[in-house]
């Protein structure tokens, strides 16, 4: 372990911050894989010169401020660790890097407060949901306004669904295979309340009865991955507390991110009492879309009806989902099950589209090259249906294809299998 790094000064973190820096060889393999470095062509812009800032400020020979531009601008994709052949585990590190430095930090008022309403507001349905419909009847005046505030309001649709509420048991049908929890997640209860719907619906119709255990609430994703460490533990503690992983066959999230986040609980509580809890809660932990896949290889799952007609679907990877949580085939297999339906991949299918969690609102420039770019190469494979599975991910990549004047749709990768299961695909 790197010895000018004073781990024990750095509290909990410091023994992973040090481990990943030292596993770093800066072979350079993680620069073309990085969203930043390909927009800007910048060596302290990709994962490899951010690791050398981090060292240098942990180190104490460069000051955090100078070092904090190009760290903010990190979308934390982690496509770098899917390219990286030392196994540098680059997302433990830019996130416990954050969250020891953020008390350090001197922000400005304007900044401070933005960063305060969005943490107050995107784990809070409901919150969230007023504050998007407000945001539907400023969207006229957003050319006039300032990028920060003109970001947020572009990526809105065009009509915010009311919220549906979701059943506490959601029973199987038939016989029943196995009992699951489910996370139910946070602004995509505003945005897209259908995702958890298409969920219940096509766990229920496969024998699994759905859970949704009272006292959960947000992952804690977007508070740890901002810095914010406090309330991301104390958001953390929480989902620990409500979901006991004894009483569960898995513990499921239909939301990349999301999902992502309740797999680095070990991580975040690593060195604290409540470890090894983390531990036996994260191992419970898929993707629904690696449990149906799972389901699928294993026991079978009820047949879908065929697609009313030939039907290409173009399967975006949320970086959460395929580099996080290293889950790319499954989402690809259950949507192959439907007759009638091919995948196409997408053009540079590996580089983040720009959302990651809270980057479009808070750095909304790149953010917006890079779903604007993400947007073009996706309707060059000219699909008829664009799939993804992760609410930020459909947020950005629906606003970037309208934008760009096509009208095809974008939906929840179990949206599709939902459709397919009533015949209206």
């Amino acid at each position: 372990m790197n010895n000018d790094i004073p781990v024990h000064e750095l509290g909990p973190q410091g023994e992973v911050m040090a481990h990943a820096i030292d596993a770093c060889v800066h072979c350079g393999f993680c620069l073309p894989a990085c969203p930043t470095y390909a927009l800007l062509g910048d060596e302290m812009d990709s994962p490899r010169g951010r690791i050398v800032l981090m060292k240098e400020v942990l180190e104490g020979g460069l000051d955090l401020l100078d070092a904090a531009p190009h760290l903010d601008r990190c979308l934390g994709c982690q496509a770098c660790v899917t390219a990286c052949p030392s196994g540098v585990p680059y997302g433990e590190l830019i996130t416990s890097f954050r969250g020891w430095s953020e008390p350090q930090r001197h922000r400005s008022p304007l900044d401070k407060a933005k960063r305060y309403a969005i943490l107050k507001a995107l784990p809070a349905p409901k919150l969230f949901s007023v504050a998007a419909r407000i945001g539907q009847y400023a969207k006229p005046l957003a050319p006039a306004l300032p990028a920060a505030l003109r970001g947020p309001l572009d990526l809105l649709p065009e009509h915010v669904p009311a919220m549906q509420p979701s059943p506490k048991v959601t029973p199987a049908q038939g016989q029943r295979r196995a009992r699951v929890a489910f996370l139910t997640g946070c602004a995509q209860q505003a945005l897209a309340p259908n995702f958890n719907a298409a969920t219940l619906r096509v766990l229920a119709r496969n024998g699994i009865e759905v859970v949704i255990p009272d006292g959960q609430g947000c992952c804690g994703a977007a508070a740890l991955h901002t810095g914010a460490r406090d309330e991301a533990l104390r958001l953390v503690r929480a989902n620990l507390d409500a979901f006991n992983p004894d009483d569960y066959d898995a513990i499921l999230s239909n939301a990349a991110g999301c999902g992502a986040g309740l797999k680095e609980y070990p991580v975040i509580l690593h060195g604290l009492h409540d470890e090894a809890k983390a531990q036996a809660f994260s191992a419970k932990v898929q993707d629904i879309s690696e449990y149906l896949a799972a389901l699928a290889r294993e026991e079978g799952l009820e047949p879908f009806m065929p697609a009313s007609k030939p039907l290409k679907v173009a399967y975006h990877d949320a970086c959460h989902l395929a580099h996080a949580q290293k889950v790319r085939s499954a989402p690809r297999e259950l949507l192959r099950m439907i007759p009638g339906v091919s995948i196409v991949e997408i053009p540079e299918g590996d580089l983040c589209c720009g959302s990651a969690g809270t980057y479009n609102l808070e750095q909304p420039d790149l953010a917006g090259q890079l779903g604007a770019r993400k947007a073009g190469h996706i309707l060059s494979t000219a699909p008829d249906l664009i799939a993804s599975g992760n609410i930020g991910c459909h947020t950005q990549i629906q606003s970037h294809v309208r934008r760009q004047g096509s009208p095809v749709p974008v939906m929840h990768t179990v949206e599709v299998l939902d459709l397919a299961y009533r015949g209206e695909l």
